[in-house]
């Protein structure tokens, strides 16, 4: 199929990840004729998610830092007189310094693979006790002690990395792989089910894993297909733009979400769970009454803050870290609202930023749930996927494992006219998305990039145990030295269809300044203990026990300037890779305006029309079809389809 591609599009979007996604969906959805490429074998580019085996394939395929295809030497002969080529770079260069450990007991023997996958995975990953084979293990060496089997990553491993069978989200319902999870799911407007029928399933698990039942590294190979592990670690703001986007696009029947539980904090090294809904606030054994108060009198003032412009005008010119110490609120409150309410900087946030997230927080409680946040189930990498099904569906043409070998240029008018891929085929379009990571050194030569700190964690336990053992939690953790940044953590459990049953997984994220393992590490000591070989006598272990852990560092492309590549023509279009920020506004943003610039008088990705509203030539315009057509809102959806996301503010019959 691949080297039969029309020969020409209006769009071609290079580049599976969130901001390309939604871009191709817009354009296929205004009409325009899409083709979108990725040179990967997976969707999502550092958006994507991967099951066990897969994320071992995807480590050694960035060791290897070796091209996907074999480079095709006669492109440079396609270039005609009048024309210039930008070449693309071959090589993912936006992953660094991956560091893994094993902690859990390595029994792994040769017959030894993934449950239900189609090829054998073999892993000698490094021990915790080889330091210096750990050191070792990062990506700039040759010699390493990280290995795996296969480059080639097979997409039958995971849902989120099949190119067809990943979208169909809900089609996997009636499936093994869910369970007994499927009462648990939440469709959003039925939070308030699942939230008392959760813990239902959940005595059960706890029943079939034995506390002295320690799991091993061949238990997490055979399990492999169970997890999800997302290479970006972010959540969805029940109010932000993407759930927005979602809802208006009706996107949001090709995926399923959770709740996040609870809101975690870490103080005086122990990990609390913070109240910040109003029954929270009166039910919490931690607070006094007088500490109550004065939170709810706080809290309901950021609500509406910009109503009083006397209360905060005085301290606009200092922190919000300071701000604080001058409401009437207790240490321990001040703690609470700037690390996990608003969860800004103690340093760097002003106060009235400071202000605005507060706000942001408590406007997104109670929209489908406890807390401001939801989970997709499956992993950040279906959402993408998401929005590569509405482009499909609207006419657009995907292909993976396709390299484009470069972009052609016309000298005279400047303007990019074409793209070459790996067969020698020439593919014209007018408009061209690319994702930062496909330019080569050339193009990028007066770039600054940042980057992200990334962990990925195996645990047997919570950090905090409840009676449910199916908690899903972000805690952040306050940076200790001047000039770190406060680390992200969010723990998710087997409900989330991430992670095998009687294990958790653990994302920690921050902004980098050294090595993703020297800015994690220390905030991993504090809060996991690694597994040992020897029996512990004690089961009740202060902490949870570390079964294995993988660090990088990310490419962080969100806020270069257009103007930092060289040579771009203005019809090239730049989409960054994933930030560091909590939330998915970013993506939504960079991907409305580069939309608005291609079509500038077309809407985005308004919702589709309902079957009964299409007018087909010949018939009568009826009067009941223009005006249910005159309003295309979210909620025109099918009854069905609609209890997936919508808004729960709105009636239902």
């Amino acid at each position: 199929m691949a080297d039969n591609l029309p020969s020409e599009f209006d769009v071609v979007v290079i580049g599976t990840g969130l901001p390309e996604s939604i871009i191709a969906a817009a354009c296929s959805r205004s009409g325009q004729r899409v083709l979108h490429v990725d040179s990967r074998s997976y969707y999502g580019g550092n958006w994507a998610s991967f099951s066990f085996s897969g994320l071992l394939s995807w480590l050694k395929e960035h060791q290897e830092n070796s091209d996907i295809v074999n480079e095709c030497p006669l492109w440079q002969e396609k270039i005609l007189e009048n024309e210039e080529a930008i070449a693309l770079s071959r090589k993912d260069k936006t992953i660094q310094h991956v560091e893994v450990f094993c902690y859990a007991s390595q029994d792994l023997h040769e017959d030894v693979e993934e449950a239900g996958a189609l090829q054998k995975n073999h892993a000698s990953v490094t021990s915790a006790n080889s330091t210096e084979a750990a050191d070792s293990a990062c990506l700039p060496t040759e010699d390493q002690s990280l290995s795996t089997a296969s480059c080639e990553i097979p997409t039958e491993h995971t849902p989120s990395s099949d190119p067809e069978g990943a979208l169909e989200v809900n089609d996997f319902e009636a499936t093994g792989e869910k369970e007994n999870h499927c009462d648990d799911k939440s469709s959003m407007p039925s939070t308030s089910e699942k939230e008392t029928s959760e813990n239902v399933p959940m005595a059960e698990e706890t029943a079939e894993q034995p506390k002295k039942n320690r799991i091993t590294y061949s238990q997490i190979i055979k399990e492999g297909r169970r997890f999800n592990i997302d290479l970006v670690s972010k959540l969805l703001y029940s109010r932000g733009l993407l759930i927005d986007l979602l809802i208006k696009s009706n996107v949001s029947r090709y995926a399923e979400f959770k709740n996040i539980t609870r809101i975690l904090a870490f103080r005086e090294g122990r990990v609390e769970q913070v109240p910040c809904s109003r029954a929270d606030v009166f039910n919490s054994k931690q607070l006094t009454m007088v500490e109550k108060r004065m939170l709810m009198k706080f809290l309901t003032f950021c609500m509406e803050y910009e109503e009083h412009p006397d209360e905060y005008k005085a301290y606009e010119e200092i922190t919000f870290s300071e701000y604080l110490k001058t409401q009437k609120l207790t240490p321990n409150l001040q703690y609470f609202v700037l690390h996990s309410i608003a969860m800004t900087s103690e340093t760097a946030s002003s106060t009235i930023d400071g202000l605005r997230a507060t706000k942001n927080f408590l406007h997104c409680l109670g929209r489908y749930g406890n807390t401001p946040f939801l989970f997709p189930l499956y992993g950040q990498g279906e959402l993408p996927q998401c929005f590569c099904r509405m482009c499909a569906v609207f006419g657009g043409i995907y292909c993976l494992r396709h390299l484009v070998q470069c972009l052609v240029v016309d000298k005279e008018s400047g303007k990019c006219k074409a793209i070459i891929d790996q067969f020698g085929q020439r593919i014209i379009s007018k408009h061209f998305l690319v994702e930062d990571s496909y330019f080569s050194e050339n193009t990028c030569s007066h770039v600054q990039y940042r980057q992200i700190s990334r962990a990925v964690l195996i645990t047997d336990r919570s950090v905090l145990k409840t009676d449910s053992d199916q908690q899903i939690s972000i805690l952040t953790v306050p940076a200790e030295e001047p000039g770190a940044f406060a680390v992200r953590v969010i723990e998710l459990c087997s409900s989330t269809m991430t992670c095998m049953k009687g294990t958790y997984l653990v994302h920690l994220t921050c902004t980098s300044s050294k090595t993703a393992r020297e800015d994690l590490e220390p905030v991993v000591q504090k809060l996991f203990t690694p597994y040992t070989e020897k029996e512990i006598e004690n089961e009740e272990v202060e902490k949870p026990r570390l079964l294995w852990a993988l660090y990088f560092n990310m490419r962080d492309s969100s806020d270069v300037s257009r103007n930092s590549y060289n040579d771009l023509p203005s019809n090239v279009y730049v989409c960054s890779g994933p930030d560091c920020a909590l939330g998915n506004d970013n993506a939504v943003k960079q991907a409305e305006a580069l939309f608005q610039q291609i079509c500038p008088n077309e809407d985005f990705c308004p919702p589709p029309p309902n079957p009964e509203d299409i007018i087909l030539d010949g018939d009568s315009l009826q009067p009941e079809a223009s005006e249910s057509s005159a309003i295309p809102e979210a909620n025109s959806e099918t009854p069905r389809e609609s209890t997936n996301l919508r808004n729960p503010e709105e009636p239902s019959e």
